[in-house]
């Protein structure tokens, strides 16, 4: 049933996330603005302690981006040219975007149809045509955890340890995301977060974390982000960057976390109102089994692009927001097609003309969700 109300609902509603945590998070920057260390300070410090901690990791470095974040971690392991990076076709362009920087090569695989995560069988056929090729060195793996759900990583890790690759975790979009009573963090040898404003713990600009139980790569990985400094700001040991994470986000995403576990809950019983009021309708979310999604992206079905463009007329209409996670796999995408090698990825290239994603934060009310429900089943 159409809804008399039209007043338009927020995709991403941080003005009230603002104005609920106002006086956690101005204490926090008042202390900032107080000691004046803004690079560096010892929120950085605190804020790295405490996403350690929530994910159970030996090691945390704080850094300016999920980006940045995938380059250091890349960098280190001396990752380049003439590499094959693995990764899915079906993600955020900063995952492939990286390997190409570093002049090593994306190698897209297909991703699963109910889940979107990479197909661990589609991997092994890709590996298997990289080596027999012979022109790139297989090197790496990096799994995605999309949309808020774990990758596959027991399949992954044992692809990985057959084939001697390194494997990386691209946890951007699910911090706080839980498999097996284990939160999400320790699945491979080094996991990256990304704080980017609309992730589940987002700050209020860019910033990134990376997480591993190496303390000799979390070393590395500190040098890396600081211009390769030594034990001294000006012994420089090796090629870096400038990836330091600001300490005014950590004092936000500090503010952040006192509350997170809450937000995390809000947001799984929004996807289950919306599970229970649009089944029927569309196809809703598969759940990963033994998991709980940070639900960083609630992602319904169509059954064609059509539909889609219809449903997202009439949603507009109705003050109901949507997006699309992803419009073009990323083999598709102009960047990446010279590199890309021809292989036909189905799965990544239905789902692009079908998918689409509705509001999910901890901010929406019961009676936006009735509404968001109302709006999609017409």
């Amino acid at each position: 049933m159409k809804s008399s109300d039209t007043r338009p609902i927020a995709f991403l509603d941080l003005a009230a996330q603002q104005k609920r945590l106002g006086p956690a998070l101005r204490q926090r920057l008042d202390t900032v603005l107080a000691h004046c260390r803004f690079v560096m300070g010892p929120e950085v410090e605190e804020l790295e302690g405490r996403l350690a901690q929530w994910c159970g990791a030996r090691e945390c470095v704080g850094v300016s981006s999920g980006t940045d974040a995938l380059q250091i971690v890349m960098m280190a392991e001396g990752i380049g040219r003439g590499d094959a990076v693995f990764l899915p076709a079906f993600t955020y362009t900063a995952t492939a975007e990286v390997p190409l920087v570093l002049g090593a090569t994306p190698v897209f695989v297909d991703v699963d149809p109910d889940t979107f995560q990479i197909d661990p069988d589609h991997l092994r056929a890709r590996i298997r045509a990289v080596r027999a090729q012979g022109t790139l060195r297989p090197r790496a793996i990096v799994g995605v955890d999309l949309f808020g759900q774990p990758a596959p990583w027991a399949a992954l890790r044992a692809i990985a340890e057959e084939e001697g690759l390194f494997l990386l975790s691209d946890c951007a979009q699910s911090f706080g995301a839980v498999q097996a009573g284990q939160p999400l963090g320790r699945e491979a040898t080094a996991t990256t977060l990304s704080f980017f404003p609309s992730k589940p713990l987002g700050g209020y600009g860019d910033g990134g974390a990376i997480l591993t139980d190496d303390p000799e790569r979390a070393a590395l990985y500190r040098s890396l982000r600081t211009h390769g400094e030594g034990t001294t700001r000006y012994e420089v040991l090796r090629t870096g960057m400038n990836g330091r994470l600001d300490t005014l986000q950590a004092a936000v995403l500090l503010a952040k976390l006192d509350g997170f576990q809450a937000e995390l809950d809000r947001r799984e019983a929004i996807a289950c109102a919306y599970d229970s009021g649009l089944a029927g309708s569309v196809q809703v979310p598969v759940r990963v089994p033994d998991s709980r999604s940070a639900w960083a992206i609630y992602a319904i079905l169509l059954k064609d692009t059509a539909e889609r463009t219809a449903l997202q007329d009439r949603l507009k209409v109705q003050g109901v927001p949507s997006a699309i996670y992803y419009p073009l796999p990323l083999h598709w995408q102009p960047a990446y097609r010279p590199h890309h090698d021809g292989t036909t990825l189905p799965v990544s290239e239905d789902l692009a003309g079908r998918i689409l994603a509705l509001p999910i934060h901890p901010e929406l009310t019961d009676e936006d969700v009735a509404r968001v429900i109302a709006a999609v089943r017409g």
